[in-house]
């Protein structure tokens, strides 16, 4: 399985983005997937999670409401949407597969991708 992120950037407080993660390999439609970010000085934390059928999401607090989290099975993709940004937001954001039969929060991942910057200006 191979993950790879797109479409951080830097934007203004309160804008939008929308990442990417492109899977390869592996049967994504059987995947559950995940996204974290790293902060500077900061550990990994979970941002947001979406099962396999993609009728089941999973949020941090410091996200909900502001973040959603979808798939695209023909593109075998997962996005997350981000709203209302906020300087906090500034990170390195990664996607991963959850191990299978592991719920959320505090599954474990296995594949991860590179990663994918989003720079907060305020």
């Amino acid at each position: 399985v191979h993950l790879l992120e797109s479409g951080g950037g830097l934007v203004q407080v309160g804008g939008s983005l929308r990442l990417s993660c492109a899977a390869s390999g592996g049967s994504f439609p059987f995947m559950n997937m995940g996204w974290f970010r790293a902060a500077p000085g900061k550990e990994r934390e979970f941002v947001a999670d979406i099962n396999w059928s993609g009728g089941s999401a999973f949020y941090a607090d410091s996200v909900k409401g502001r973040f959603t989290i979808s798939r695209d099975y023909g593109k075998r993709t997962v996005y997350l949407h981000m709203n209302s940004l906020k300087p906090e937001d500034t990170a390195v954001y990664y996607c991963a597969r959850r191990l299978e039969l592991f719920t959320v929060p505090g599954a474990p991942y296995d594949y991860w991708g590179q990663g994918t910057q989003v720079t907060v200006s305020s």
